[in-house]
C-alpha cells in the first residue's frame, strides 16, 4: 500500500479535500499485511504463485509461509513477527505509543504479540497459570492494560499449540483467558471472549467431537437476510460506524462519474442488500442539474430471498416518485451462479450499463466456477464501470495461525470501533457483536472445508483476479474522494475514520486498520 502526505488541494466547487493519507517519515509503507512473514520462503512461494494464475484455487489462496520454527530459531521469530509487534506510525488519529491515556486496541494486540514471543523464547513449556509478565519495562500501565496483553499473549500462545495438537496445553491457556474475558466488557475482552470459544470449537473439531456450533453455510445465509431488512441493529451501526457510510458515498460517486452524460442509465447490483445505496444515488442524480436522467434502471442478482429482494425495490420505487424520479427495478434470480446469463438483466443498447458490487465477490470464493461465471458475464456486458467494494483483509490463508492474527486485527478493530460509538449497554452493539461478529470469527478460526464460508482476500488477490478478464483499475475522482472524507467528518466518531491509497483504490479504516476497500474497474 503505498501513501504519501498530501496538501489539502481544491476540488472544484467543493472546497479543500483535507489530508487523505501519509506515509511515515522513513517511507515506510503504513499498515500492510499483518501475519508473519519468512522473508526467503515467501519469495519462493511468490514466485511459484505467479506461475499458477491461471489457477484459480492457488490464486485466491494467501501464500503466506506456515507459522513453522524449531526453539533454536526463535532468535529470529522476532524479525519474522515485526509487523505483528512493531509501533503503528502512519495515522495521527490513534496513539500508537505504549504509553499514554489510554491504549488502542491494535497497540494491546501488539503488545500482547511482543509478550508472545518473549514467552515463547523463554518457557515455551511452561504452561502454569501466568503471573503478571512486564516488569519495569512495562511500568505505566494500568492493570487492566496488563491484564488486557495478557489476554492476548495468552490467546496467541493458545492458538501456537493448537497447531502442533496439544490440545490439553491450550485448554488451560483457554481457561485463564475465559476467567478475564466477557461478552460485556472491553474491546479486548469482547475480543478475547469470541476468540476463546472459537478456539474450543477448532480443537473440539479436531478432535471428533460434533460440533455445536451448526452450519456455517446456514450462518452466513441467515446473516444475508438479516441485512437485507431494515432493522434496530443493522440500522443503528450503519449510522454509527463512519466507515461504513463513508464507503458508500464514495462508490456512488463513480457510479455518476461514470453515467455522466447519460439519459438513460442501468445499475445491475450483485448485493443490493436494502437498498440504501441508491436512495443516496437517486438523491445525487437528482441534486445535479448538468444530469438529466430520463429514466434509471435498477437490476438486483440473487440466488436467495426473492421476496425481501422485490420489498427492496418497493421501497426504492416509493422513494424514487418522492422525488419525481422514473425508476424501474427488476430482480435477475437464479437458484445457481452458473445458471446466471446474460439475458436475465434485460438490457438496452441505449442504457449507461453500470456494475455495484459491494461484498458481493467474497462470498464464491469457495465457489470460484460460480464467481468465473459471473465475471464472464459481466465481461460480455461491457459496462461503463464496475465498482467494488470488499473487506480489506486476508482471511483466507490455509496457515491457522497466519488467519487467526489477521482476524485479531481486523475484528480488534470492529471491536473497538463500537467501543467508541455505541454504549457497552446498548442492545444493537451485543446483538452485532454475538450474531455477525461470533459467527463470522468461528468460521475463520474453527472451521474448515466448506463450513469455512468467510474467506475475504485483500486488494492484491483481487487485482490478479480481475486481470483475467482484462480489467483495468481506473482512479477514484478527487469527487469520489472528497465524499469519503465529508461523510466520515460529520460523524461523531469520524476522526477515527482513516483513508489511504492503495495504488488507485481507497482503503478505508478504523484508526489505521484496513476495513474495507473500494475500487472502480473497466475491461479494456
Amino acid at each position: 500500500m503505498s501513501s504519501f502526505n498530501q496538501h489539502n488541494k481544491e476540488v472544484g466547487s467543493f472546497g479543500k479535500l483535507p489530508q487523505l493519507w501519509e506515509e511515515d517519515d522513513s517511507g515506510n509503507k503504513s499498515k500492510a499485511t499483518r501475519w508473519l512473514l519468512f522473508s526467503t520462503q515467501y519469495q519462493q512461494v511468490e514466485q511459484e504463485s505467479q506461475k499458477d494464475l491461471h489457477n484459480l484455487d492457488s490464486l485466491f489462496l494467501d501464500t503466506t509461509p506456515p507459522f513453522r520454527y524449531q526453539m533454536h530459531e526463535l532468535a529470529d521469530i522476532e524479525s519474522q513477527y515485526s509487523e505483528l509487534i512493531k509501533p503503528h506510525t502512519s495515522h495521527d488519529a490513534v496513539r500508537h505509543e505504549v504509553r499514554g491515556p489510554k491504549l488502542s486496541t491494535d497497540a494491546v494486540i501488539r503488545l500482547g504479540g511482543e509478550r508472545f514471543i518473549q514467552s515463547c523464547s523463554s518457557s515455551v513449556n511452561d504452561i502454569s497459570m501466568p503471573s503478571h509478565p512486564y516488569g519495569g519495562s512495562f511500568s505505566g500501565f494500568t492493570d487492566q492494560e496488563v491484564k488486557d496483553i495478557e489476554l492476548i499473549e495468552n490467546l496467541l500462545l493458545s492458538a501456537e499449540k493448537v497447531t502442533h495438537q496439544q490440545f490439553e496445553r491450550s485448554s488451560k491457556l483457554l481457561d485463564w483467558c475465559d476467567l478475564l474475558s466477557s461478552s460485556s466488557g472491553n474491546p479486548i475482552q469482547r475480543l478475547a471472549h469470541y476468540f476463546s470459544k472459537a478456539l474450543r470449537e477448532k480443537m473440539a473439531n479436531e478432535s471428533g467431537i460434533i460440533s455445536s456450533h451448526g452450519s456455517g453455510k446456514k450462518d452466513v445465509a441467515e446473516m444475508e437476510g438479516r441485512m437485507m431488512t431494515p432493522n434496530p441493529t443493522t440500522l443503528s451501526v450503519y449510522q454509527k460506524l463512519p466507515f461504513l457510510q463513508a464507503g458508500q458515498f464514495p462508490g456512488v460517486q463513480a457510479l455518476v462519474d461514470a453515467v455522466a452524460g447519460a439519459t438513460k442509465v442501468h445499475i445491475i447490483d450483485l448485493s443490493i442488500k436494502q437498498g440504501v445505496q441508491h436512495t443516496i444515488l437517486m438523491q445525487a442524480i437528482a441534486s445535479q442539474p448538468n444530469l438529466i436522467i430520463e429514466s434509471l434502471k435498477i437490476t438486483a442478482v440473487g440466488t436467495m430471498f426473492k421476496e425481501k429482494l422485490e420489498q427492496t425495490g418497493d421501497r426504492l420505487r416509493s422513494f424514487a416518485e418522492s422525488i419525481s424520479m422514473c425508476l424501474s427495478f427488476n430482480v435477475a434470480m437464479v437458484e445457481d451462479m452458473l445458471d446466471f446469463k446474460e439475458d436475465l438483466l434485460e438490457l438496452d443498447p441505449d442504457e449507461a450499463l453500470a456494475v455495484y458490487s459491494s461484498h458481493a465477490l467474497w462470498g464464491m470464493i469457495g465457489q470460484q466456477d460460480r464467481l468465473e461465471c459471473l465475471m464472464n458475464v459481466i465481461k460480455n456486458i461491457n459496462p461503463r464501470v464496475m465498482v467494488v467494494s470488499e473487506v480489506a483483509a486476508n482471511l483466507n490463508s490455509p496457515n491457522f495461525v497466519n488467519r487467526f492474527i489477521e482476524a485479531l486485527f481486523f475484528y480488534g478493530a470492529f471491536f473497538d470501533s463500537l467501543e467508541d460509538c455505541l454504549d457497552r449497554e446498548d442492545e444493537n452493539r451485543a446483538i452485532t457483536e454475538s450474531m455477525y461478529f461470533g459467527n463470522a470469527i468461528w468460521s475463520i478460526v474453527a472451521a474448515e472445508g466448506a463450513d469455512r464460508v468467510i474467506r475475504h482476500v485483500n486488494i492484491d488477490v483481487w487485482r490478479k483476479f480481475f486481470a483475467r478478464f482484462g480489467m483495468q483499475e481506473t482512479e477514484l475522482s478527487m469527487s469520489s474522494l472528497y465524499q469519503a472524507n465529508l461523510m466520515a467528518e460529520k460523524l461523531p466518531c469520524g476522526s477515527s475514520c482513516t483513508f489511504d491509497m492503495d495504488e488507485k483504490c481507497l482503503i478505508i479504516g478504523w484508526k489505521g486498520t484496513p476495513i474495507h476497500s473500494l475500487s472502480a474497474w473497466k475491461f479494456s
